[in-house]
């Protein structure tokens, strides 16, 4: 028999209690790498539980004997549990721990044992992929270090949450870490969906499933949105597009914790964490009666807000900016270059982007891949990318005039008192606008409507 490489390497922790279940556990995973371990109700330590994937499989009996207390494999967080009990498998609270994961038969066979221990060891091993990606996520910022103290403050709580922002701003990787953070739900599925592009007519065989033969085309059964979900997170981005007749449909859902798939009777119980997203201001759509207010108080059991990209400063922009660039040209070939240029850094510090860390990721990608195709950092192509990018952009002004681009329009004595100031101040934008009198924007749109922004990269690289 063929053994499956993602079951290798790996713990099983058992407290059988009464149930003498062990022997019939190692018995069952003999042809795997699989270490069964006899825990007698202790708890394994954190070095031996961070080198390899871990599972505990618990017999009630333990609990019914004293032999192990919910208290002991809670303290080891991050051990997914299989209960083992002679009970069906109804998940009474009343037979295993309300903070129970999955259950197996007394009479389990050696098929369902692996199966189960198969698809938790897969949920671990990406569970640890994405945590590790999380670690890259750039928060210099006041305002994002208290978006994530808040993140690990509601991370375990089984509780909705709604969160606001721009777009593009990161609304889906702050649910994935609601998600990833999360000792249960953070195991099972994250299930992503952009309520403003659910097809008309097929939102509930979409959201809820269908069953087999429901409906012309139906040629077999339908997990929806919501039993894919189960036993993980469900993430509703833009639920301020739902249209109202569809806002009822998804309450009665979350209301009920069950779900009926089109064309069937009997309903499927839902074990799962619901975060919502919008960019609309939800309390005022209530108001004016476009969103139902007994489903945002349904949402909004925790409100997160997420910074716009603006709001979280200069650093973040460019740390976000290389980060993305280094993506995009690769380490290796990225070690062959200098350093970025400084005035490429100010530029991007300087521009403002409607559409967020998105818009961003873009211009970064547009000018990792022309870093790439030549080799350099080359001032003319890179300047040619970034006016490129402002075209169109709505940049805010205080007090400046529209760009002019005939050059016949020009005050040249102001052109030449702002590339002196540039000049004398090392093209340091900051101190160049505080030489001037004027605000960093201001000077941003002199520049812009004199077409110097440009002008000299040489000089700012060297500094």
């Amino acid at each position: 028999m063929r053994t499956p490489a993602h079951i290798d390497e790996v713990d099983l922790y058992v407290w059988e209690g009464k149930a003498d279940i062990i022997d019939r556990i190692a018995r069952c995973m003999a042809i795997f790498d699989v270490e069964v371990i006899r825990a007698d109700g202790t708890v394994p330590s954190p070095q031996r539980l961070a080198a390899r994937p871990s599972l505990a499989i618990v017999s009630v009996s333990a609990i019914d004997t004293g032999a192990l207390m919910p208290a002991d494999w809670q303290a080891a967080h991050g051990i997914p549990v299989i209960w083992v009990g002679a009970a069906p498998r109804d998940r009474d609270p009343a037979t295993y721990p309300p903070t129970y994961s999955h259950i197996l038969p007394l009479d389990f066979t050696c098929a369902e044992l692996r199966g189960m221990v198969g698809k938790l060891v897969v949920q671990l091993r990406a569970h640890g992929a994405r945590t590790l990606e999380s670690t890259a996520l750039v928060a210099s910022s006041e305002s994002m270090q208290m978006l994530l103290r808040e993140v690990d403050t509601f991370a375990d709580c089984d509780t909705s949450v709604l969160l606001h922002g721009e777009t593009g701003v990161g609304k889906e990787r702050i649910a994935r870490l609601l998600h990833e953070k999360h000792s249960r739900y953070g195991l099972g599925p994250f299930v992503a969906v952009n309520c403003g592009a659910i097809p008309e007519g097929l939102f509930e065989s979409m959201f809820f499933g269908h069953a087999k033969g429901s409906f012309t085309g139906a040629a077999a059964a339908h997990k929806g949105y919501f039993e894919q979900a189960d036993g993980g997170t469900l993430f509703l981005d833009e639920i301020g597009d739902l249209p109202l007749y569809q806002q009822v449909k998804l309450l009665r859902v979350l209301e009920d914790g069950a779900v009926t798939r089109v064309g069937a009777i009997a309903s499927v119980k839902l074990d799962l964490r619901l975060v919502a997203a919008t960019n609309r201001n939800l309390q005022r759509l209530v108001k004016d009666n476009a969103f139902r207010a007994d489903l945002y108080y349904r949402l909004a059991v925790i409100e997160l807000r997420i910074p716009s990209l603006e709001e979280r400063g200069a650093a973040d922009k460019i740390a976000i900016f290389k980060a993305f660039i280094a993506s995009t040209i690769g380490a290796e070939r990225l070690a062959q270059l200098p350093d970025i240029p400084y005035w490429l850094a100010d530029a991007v510090a300087d521009t403002y982007f409607p559409g967020n860390v998105r818009e961003l990721r873009n211009l970064a990608e547009r000018i990792g891949v022309t870093v790439r195709q030549i080799g350099a950092w080359d001032p003319v192509r890179l300047q040619r990318v970034l006016t490129l990018a402002r075209e169109g952009q709505q940049t805010p002004v205080e007090n400046a005039a529209e760009a002019v681009t005939d050059r016949s329009k020009w005050d040249m004595n102001e052109r030449n008192r702002v590339l002196t100031a540039l000049g004398a101040n090392g093209w340091r934008r900051q101190d160049t606008a505080q030489h001037l009198g004027i605000s960093r924007k201001v000077l941003w749109e002199k520049m812009r409507k004199y077409q110097i922004f440009d002008e000299e990269p040489e000089t700012r690289e060297s500094d």
